[in-house]
């Protein structure tokens, strides 16, 4: 039990400091611009596309554009694009500050354990993670509500669960690289580099043989996100995101626990 309040005291805690620092209201606002620019764009080529069949009479061409493949799915993979630059903004500062203003020393000497330091820290930025995504459901929401015929809901639904699943395996990289460093840019260089390596390791597969192939394909982090984008639950790309994350934590645990002994 107090474990648990431990946990829950270090994730108000960083949630607050979340919000007492600009760089919160940056990353959300730069959030929503971007994605918003990326959906303006994408619906605006929609709208093109059917006046373009509609001028040449072919009405059926026209019926069979899909807002859900011709807008929201490469709306969602612009998406992962701009969580891969955001990230690191949001997880730079989780244990590198409390390093260089020397308060980590403070709260590793408390009785509180590392357990309930890294999930507490993980937890506040999972929740800032749901913010961020929450404010682009307006998106879907505009085409549900001006669309004819509206978009599917099922693959809108499955995607933003895949965006969670993505930012928040995004997330224990990120506090892994803010646990290894006092410096804060260093730790967000470091997360956005090792973000960006498992974002495109899956690229070479096609070319370096059929196994070594396979495991690259399975270490791709957007390569996991298809699936989701797609409408397409698979149990086996959420144990994949799961162990990814669950791995990167321990490794924060690790590297806490290094500097405990020091």
């Amino acid at each position: 039990m107090k474990a648990l309040t431990d946990l829950f005291h270090i994730a108000g805690k960083e949630m607050r400091a979340f919000f007492v620092s600009p760089i919160a209201y940056v990353v959300l606002t730069g959030y929503v611009v971007l994605s918003g620019w990326f959906f303006f764009n994408l619906l605006v080529q929609f709208t093109r596309m059917i006046s373009m069949y509609e001028m040449m009479r072919r009405p059926d061409l026209a019926s069979r554009l899909n807002l859900n493949e011709l807008v929201m799915l490469p709306l969602m993979y612009n998406m992962t694009i701009v969580l891969l630059l955001m990230v690191p903004l949001i997880t730079m500062r989780l244990f590198s500050e409390e390093k260089k203003l020397r308060t980590d020393e403070l709260l590793l000497t408390s009785p509180i354990t590392v357990n309930a330091i890294v999930l507490g820290k993980y937890l506040a930025s999972l929740f800032f993670l749901v913010i961020l995504l929450g404010l682009t459901v307006i998106y879907p929401a505009i085409l549900f509500h001006y669309g004819q015929p509206p978009p599917e809901l099922g693959p809108i639904v499955a995607g933003y669960i895949g965006l969670f699943f993505l930012g928040a395996a995004f997330l224990a990289v990120g506090l892994f690289a803010s646990s290894l460093t006092e410096n804060q840019i260093v730790a967000a260089v470091v997360c956005f580099v090792t973000l960006l390596l498992f974002f495109v390791i899956g690229w070479p597969a096609e070319t370096v043989g059929a196994t070594t192939g396979k495991v690259l394909e399975y270490l791709s982090l957007i390569g996991h996100f298809t699936d989701f984008s797609k409408g397409l639950l698979d149990s086996q790309n959420v144990v994949y995101y799961i162990t990814f994350i669950l791995f990167a934590l321990f490794l924060t645990k690790r590297s806490i626990e290094s500097t405990r002994w020091r």
